[in-house]
């Protein structure tokens, strides 16, 4: 099962849950469920269907590019971490 890590910026509503093991197969279906446990963590990091643009995934050391349609494996490590914005 992939280990999803809770960022500081959502520990609020994970009553303190730095990390856990979700059954999920695809970024969506990580959001969804952890929004099943947590109730209003979807709102926080999806709008209209996406990622957040100040939501960036990183699946296995990776920014996932495909975004909510990122697949992950059984031994994956997922973080959702502040996007990174800027530039000329």
């Amino acid at each position: 099962m992939p280990t999803v890590f809770i960022p500081t910026m959502l520990l609020p509503i994970t009553d303190g849950v730095k990390q856990l093991r979700v059954e999920s197969l695809s970024i969506r279906q990580i959001i969804d469920d952890l929004d099943q446990l947590y109730p209003g963590l979807k709102d926080r990091l999806t709008d209209a269907g996406s990622l957040k643009s100040n939501v960036a995934v990183s699946v296995d050391g990776q920014i996932a590019i495909l975004g909510l349609l990122e697949k992950v494996s059984y031994d994956s490590e997922v973080h959702f971490v502040p996007a990174i914005g800027g530039g000329i």
